[in-house]
């Protein structure tokens, strides 16, 4: 799955051009490497994200097309 389509519905970034423009000005690392919008990411994967002067950092668990919102914390972890 896109990276930018993860962190939607995983609901990291509640939408998905927000989190095309988080990728495009390199906020986003994956597995420790800034990351395009287009990567495809998978289970065991490490994301970081910078939001102004803090960071979230979590561990992609599963991948799926859609989740509720219940469900959406299951699809990571945070470190």
């Amino acid at each position: 799955m896109r990276l930018d389509k993860f962190l939607k519905v995983s609901r990291l970034i509640k939408r998905r051009t927000v989190a095309n423009e988080a990728c495009d000005a390199g906020r986003v690392l994956v597995n420790g490497k800034t990351a395009k919008a287009s990567l495809n990411v998978k289970s065991g994967d490490i994301i970081e994200i910078a939001f102004g002067n803090k960071s979230v950092k979590a561990e992609i668990l599963d991948v799926k097309d859609t989740a509720k919102k219940e469900e959406a914390k299951e699809l990571f972890r945070y470190i």
